[in-house]
C-alpha cells in the first residue's frame, strides 16, 4: 500500500478531532456543576459563572538593602474554591510604604506576575492553571533605587516599614473556548 494514504488518513482524523473539540468546547460546561453559579449552556446564552478566587498576601520582606538600592521579595497565595480548574492570567499589584509619609499614600513600586493573552492564543504564555480546590503561590522581586527619600530608606533599613498592597487578579475557566474573563480586586495592609 501507498504510505501517502496512511499519512492523509491520519491528517484527516486529526482535523476532525480538532474541529470536534473546538465546536463542543463551550458545550462541555455542565448546567449543574457544583461550585458554579448559573448554568453552562453550550449555546453561549448562559455561560457558567465561576466563584471568585481568594487572594492573600503571604509575605513582603526587604531581602537586601544598601545605601543605593534595595531588593524586596513579595509573595501572594491564590486559592480556587471552584470544582473546576481556572487559568490565572495575571496578578497586577501596586506597592505603597505608609509609615514614613504621615498619612500620604505614595507609591513605591508595582508589578505584574503572568501575562494576558492578546488577540490570538499565544503559545508559551506565562499564565498559571489553578486546579479545583488548589492554591498557588506567586512571587515577585522588586528592585528599588534610593531616590533621596530618607524616611522611606530609614523605614526599609530599620525593618519598620508598613505596607499597603493593592491589585487585581485576572482569571477565567480552564478552557480558552468557554467562560468569560473575571477580575478579583484586593487590598492588603501589613
Amino acid at each position: 500500500m501507498n504510505p501517502r494514504i496512511f499519512v492523509g488518513a491520519a491528517a484527516a482524523a486529526m482535523v476532525v478531532i480538532i474541529i470536534g473539540i473546538l465546536s463542543t468546547g463551550p458545550a462541555m460546561v455542565a448546567d449543574n456543576v457544583p461550585g458554579m453559579q448559573g448554568g453552562g449552556g453550550g449555546d453561549g446564552s448562559n455561560p457558567a459563572q465561576i466563584l471568585p478566587l481568594q487572594a492573600s498576601l503571604d509575605d513582603i520582606a526587604v531581602e537586601k538593602i544598601t545605601d543605593r538600592a534595595a531588593t524586596i521579595e513579595i509573595s501572594f497565595s491564590v486559592y480556587n474554591p471552584n470544582q473546576r480548574s481556572v487559568i490565572v492570567q495575571t496578578l497586577d499589584y501596586r506597592l505603597f510604604e505608609t509609615s514614613h509619609t504621615g498619612g500620604d499614600v505614595i507609591p513605591v513600586s508595582g508589578g505584574q506576575i503572568g501575562t494576558r493573552p492578546e488577540g490570538m492564543v499565544e503559545f508559551g504564555s506565562n499564565y498559571y492553571t489553578l486546579l479545583a480546590g488548589g492554591t498557588i503561590t506567586l512571587r515577585d522581586t522588586v528592585s528599588l533605587s534610593n531616590q533621596g527619600s530618607p524616611g522611606l530608606w530609614e523605614a526599609l533599613q530599620d525593618g519598620t516599614a508598613s505596607w499597603r498592597v493593592t491589585g487585581d487578579v485576572f482569571y477565567n475557566l480552564s478552557s480558552m473556548t468557554s467562560g468569560q474573563e473575571n477580575e478579583l480586586n484586593f487590598e492588603f495592609i501589613r
